[in-house]
Parts: structure tokens; C-alpha cells; sequence
């Protein structure tokens, strides 16, 4: 029997689709639906691996937690990794296969991998009862819908109905609803069911007369109004705004068990992967995490983190430009605490081989560890356990970098020398005892009166979290009406709202009365060019606000500075300007 199903899509990237979806599998679960997540394509660099070793989507995870479901690659069988403005390593069924360009990429081996998702999706309907599928960005996003297989692309192969949620805290939601729907195709329009209004602050029944209004307009109705929910410490995809909302708590931190707080200070290097890292601290009560891209914004701090990244030499060559790097290895012979995870282990070492990521050759790292890096072509993904500082330890890991660790004291898979420690293992810090008795060991070598709490479970705040998720679909959305259309698909008789996806020119399958999409492909024989590691030219991937981590909207922090832009002056944004707008035109 083929389980139900439903797209959730956005209205834009960063609208809400990951946690909604994550709403909608803990509320199904609660109900007793057997129910998993799926994603056919996600652009991500916070990313996660399955007990089988694939890697997917770190927001596929999460979802599979809310679903009570162990994930696997089925749930996110395309996942794209930018290794710089231009191109993304493609990870196919959790191992890399190889890197492209975004206009190689939508140039037709997208189309390719049609087969393969839709594949995936139906395994999962055999065994579960209802499969809820994110979508990514938009999908009115008309350059892209002839590749499209992770909106309406996957929906229409399914024959799912398709909810579109839209984020009313950005302003502009109802136009968001009507624009996304009217610039579909009529088979595309007639799946989507209806809209989700997302962070909505105040009186609903002011909403009320627009709501009514959209639904003249449309013939579709609004399945409910989630309120704006503060502190949902909940993966995501790349938004770095969104994960530090959550770790810190909306900036309110929690006080601290003991006399001082810790105060921790991430870098934000390029590229920046996995860090959600952090969140396990930011959940410590009096534990105060920030990002920061000056050498001046390490100096009160109490421990630096140097995360994980897609660009190993390129975060190093930025720390270097940036001042970090000295400021960095004066921390270390002071015997103040430092951090390095996989990529920021690495650029602790003492040297970096690289034929593979950057292609650099041979290269100085900070030499603050006896390290030294070998960039391999195959890609370590494992889930390793063990112990550290004496208490048990999980973690998983994702690197091409092999480590020769040649001194200090064991730590993880990496070493310790005096209050500098390296490891490549992500996740670790979700280990409860093994992060409490760290943070004692950085509090003393920071002279810091701070005590972690005896009793903060990562993992129960993770659950309630969830929880928190499935409650506001639960209280403030039609679940009744929601069943409905996991069962039975998009109501019957929608109306066609003008004017429809406009022509792509001849051949174009996306003008009203649309041809359906090409059979769906075997993904055997897929030419990506160069290997996995190699980079190329080409148009840079769209959906920019996911597919990295710079110029993110973290307002008033480092994070929001994107590299290469200046915006505290005006020169460098007049340049962009005159480069990139029509003059004569304006």
C-alpha cells in the first residue's frame, strides 16, 4: 500500500518549509501516523550522517528525529555542497560523485536524477503511511522549472498536494501567496492546495479579511497561522540567523549555575559547515555564544571556536587576511582556550596538502598543534564513539582531510596541546558529561568562576523543541483538513489563476496548458565534470541564501558582512552598482 503524502513549499527560501515540515511529521507521529520526511534535493553545508555512513541534509535529520524515524539517504538522496560561488560538490545517495557548475547542473544531469528521487520517495511511501516532503527556495522559481525535481517537479510525479507557507514576518505574504501561484503552470496550480502563514505576531482575526480576500482571489484556502515562535533552537539549512536565534535564545541567555558566564566566540569562516555545533553549548545556562570575523572580538573571549568548512585554505588565507590567525596563535601560547573542528582542526596543524579542495598544494597552517593534513580524494563519513576527558563520547564526521597527528595528549581522533584542542569530530559537544566536563577544563584555564548545570540535556531540549513544533501545528493550523490532504491529494476543481508559467521559449514545457515533464531518467552514466574534489567555471548556484553561509542576516553581527563587500562605506557598493545594474535604463 503507497502511503499519502504532502509538499511543503515556501513562498521563499527561509520561509519556514524545514521546521513546518518538522511540525507536521511531530504532530503526525503524535497522532500515531507512521510518517517520514523527505527532501529530493537540498543545497546545504550543514550536513549529517546516517548509522548506514550517508551523508544528507542536517534539516532531514532533525525532521526524521521529530518523525521518531532513524534517517537515512532515502530522506534527501541530492544534496549539494558550495565549494565556492561557482560550484557544488554533488552528493548522490550520501557519497559524493562528483563536482559541477549550477549551469552543468540545471543543463540537464538534474533532469538525470528525477528517476532516482522519485525512486526514493516511493520506497518510503511502501513502508511508511504518510511521507511529508520539503520543497526548496520557491516553486515559482520560472528559470528552474523545466529542472525542477525538488518542488513542483517531485509534487506532480507524485501527485502530491502541495502546501505553501509563507513568511508574514518579511512583509508581503499575501502577494507572496498570489504571485507564487499565479506564475505556476495549470497542472502545477492544480496541486496546490492552499496556504500556511508563518510568524505572525498578534490578533489573528485582523489577518482575517485578507485571508477571505486571498481566497476570492485564488480559490484556495489558508490551512492556518502559526504565531511567531521565539527560541526555536531547530537545524535548518544554511541560515546561520536562524540557528543563532535559537542557540542564544532570541540574545536572553540563561543565567549562569555558578558566579560567571563563559563567553565563546565562533569565527565565522568562509564557507562555514555544521555549525550547529555550537548549539549544545548556547544551551548551557550562562554560556554566551556569538560569531565574529575581527581579531578585536577574541579578546574578551573566554574560548574560540574555529569550525568546520567546505574551503579548509581558503578559511585559513581569511583568518591570515583578517588578523585572526595571529590573534588565534597568541591565544594558544597564552594558554587561553581554543577549538578547532574538522576544518578549523585542520587549519590548527602545522601544514595542509591539498591536491583536492583547493588544489593549493602544500600549505602552512597556524601550527598551533602537531598536526599535519592530507587531503584524500575519498571522503571520510563515519559515526565514531568514544571517550574523551573521561566520559563517553558521539559524534560523526564529514572531511577529506586525513590527519597525521604527531604529538600532544589523545583527544577524539585529533590531540591536545595545553588549552588548544582539535578533533574532527562533529557533534560531540552533544555528548552531555563529555561537554559539562570540557566546559570545567576551559572555565580553569580561562580563570572563570563558571559551573555548568548538572541537569541541561541537549537532548531533552531537542525533544521539547520538537514538541514546541508539533503543538503549534497542532493548535494553530487545521489538522483535520491537513489529514485530508495527506490522504486523499489536493481538492478536485481548483481554479486556474492567471496568468500561468510563461513560456521558456520553443520546446518549453512550462506554458499554460503545459506538456507533462520528461520521463524520469537512470542517474547511471551521469557525467559530472572533474572529480569530486575538482572546481570549474560556471554560472554560481541560485538561492544564494542557501548555499552559503556569508552575507547572512545576522543584523549587527560579523556574520551579516558578506566577503568582498564593505557596507560600512559606500565605495564598494557603488562599485557593485556600476558593475551589475543597466545605468542607462535607471
Amino acid at each position: 500500500m503507497r502511503g499519502g503524502g504532502l509538499l511543503v513549499a515556501g513562498t521563499t527560501s527561509d520561509a519556514g518549509k524545514s521546521v513546518v515540515t518538522a511540525g507536521i511529521c511531530r504532530w503526525l507521529v503524535r497522532r500515531g501516523v507512521k510518517v517520514a520526511p523527505f527532501k529530493a534535493q537540498n543545497m546545504s553545508l550543514n550536513s549529517f550522517v546516517t548509522r548506514e555512513g550517508a551523508e544528507i541534509g542536517r534539516a532531514q535529520a532533525m525532521q526524521a528525529q521529530a518523525a521518531r524515524v532513524e534517517p537515512t539517504a532515502l530522506m534527501n538522496p541530492v544534496l549539494l555542497k558550495p565549494g565556492s560561488d561557482r560550484s557544488s560538490q554533488v552528493v548522490l545517495m550520501g557519497k559524493p560523485v562528483g563536482e559541477m557548475s549550477a549551469r552543468g547542473y540545471h543543463g540537464g544531469r538534474q533532469e538525470a536524477l528525477l528517476g532516482t528521487v522519485t525512486d526514493c520517495l516511493e520506497q518510503l511511501r511502501s513502508t511508511y503511511d504518510a511521507v511529508i516532503c520539503e520543497g526548496a527556495g520557491s516553486p515559482a522559481e520560472i528559470n528552474l522549472r523545466r529542472t525542477d525535481i525538488v518542488n513542483m517537479g517531485i509534487a506532480r510525479a507524485a501527485r502530491f498536494p502541495v502546501l505553501v507557507v509563507g513568511d508574514i514576518d518579511r512583509g508581503g505574504v499575501f502577494a507572496s501567496f498570489f504571485g507564487t501561484t499565479a506564475l505556476l503552470s495549470a497542472e502545477d496550480q492544480s496541486l496546490v492546495a492552499g496556504y500556511l502563514v508563518n510568524k505572525f505576531r498578534g490578533d489573528v482575526s485582523l489577518l482575517e479579511p485578507g485571508l477571505d480576500m486571498l481566497y476570492g482571489l485564488t480559490g484556495r484556502r489558508t490551512y492556518g497561522v502559526l504565531p511567531y515562535a521565539h527560541g526555536l533552537g531547530i537545524d535548518e539549512e544554511d541560515g546561520l540567523r536562524v540557528s543563532l536565534r535559537g542557540a542564544v535564545r532570541e540574545s536572553v541567555v540563561a543565567p549562569p549555575h555558578g558566579e560567571d558566564v563563559l563567553r565563546v566566540a565562533v569565527c565565522a569562516v568562509p564557507l562555514m559547515s555544521n555549525f550547529t555545533d555550537v548549539d549544545a553549548l548556547a544551551a548551557e545556562p550562562g554560556v554566551v555564544v556569538r560569531f565574529v570575523d575581527r581579531a578585536e572580538e577574541l579578546a574578551d573571549a573566554d574560548l574560540v571556536i574555529v569550525p568546520g568548512t567546505r574551503g579548509t585554505v581558503k578559511a585559513l588565507a581569511w583568518l591570515r587576511e583578517r588578523g585572526l590567525a595571529d590573534a588565534l596563535v597568541r591565544r594558544a601560547a597564552e594558554g587561553r582556550p581554543v577549538l578547532g573542528i574538522c576544518g578549523g582542526f585542520q587549519v590548527l596543524g602545522e601544514r595542509i596538502e591539498d591536491e583536492v579542495e583547493s588544489r593549493a598544494g602544500v600549505v602552512d597552517g597556524l601550527g598551533v598543534l602537531p598536526v599535519r593534513i592530507r587531503f584524500d580524494r575519498d571522503k571520510t563519513l563515519a559515526r565514531p564513539v568514544g571517550s574523551a576527558l573521561g566520559e563517553p563520547v558521539e559524534g560523526y564526521e564529514i572531511h577529506h582531510g586525513v590527519a597525521d597527528v604527531r604529538g600532544g595528549e589523545p583527544f577524539l581522533d585529533g590531540c591536545r596541546v595545553g588549552a588548544v584542542w582539535g578533533t574532527h569530530w562533529h557533534g560531540s559537544l552533544e555528548s552531555d558529561a563529555f561537554r559539562r566536563r570540557f566546559l570545567v577544563e576551559v572555565a580553569r584555564a580561562a580563570g572563570r568562576r563558571f559551573v555548568p548545570a548538572p541537569d541541561t540535556s541537549f537532548g531533552v531540549l531537542r525533544e521539547e523543541q520538537l514538541d514546541r513544533l508539533g503543538d503549534l501545528v497542532e493548535e494553530h493550523a487545521d489538522t483535520e483538513a491537513l489529514w485530508r490532504l495527506i490522504e486523499g491529494g489536493a481538492p478536485a476543481g481548483l481554479p486556474f489563476v492567471p496568468p500561468g508559467a510563461p513560456p521558456l521559449g520553443a520546446g518549453g514545457p512550462e506554458s499554460r496548458g503545459a506538456a507533462p515533464d520528461p520521463a524520469p531518467q537512470s542517474p547511471e552514466g551521469l557525467d559530472f565534470a572533474g572529480s569530486a574534489e575538482s572546481t570549474g567555471p560556471g554560472v554560481g548556484f541560485a538561492r544564494s541564501a542557501e548555499a552559503t553561509t556569508q552575507g547572512l542576516e545576522n543584523a549587527g553581527s560579523a556574520a551579516s558582512r558578506s566577503e568582498g563587500l564593505d557596507f560600512a562605506g559606500s565605495a564598494g557598493l557603488g562599485a557593485e552598482v556600476e558593475q551589475h545594474v543597466d545605468q542607462e535604463a535607471l
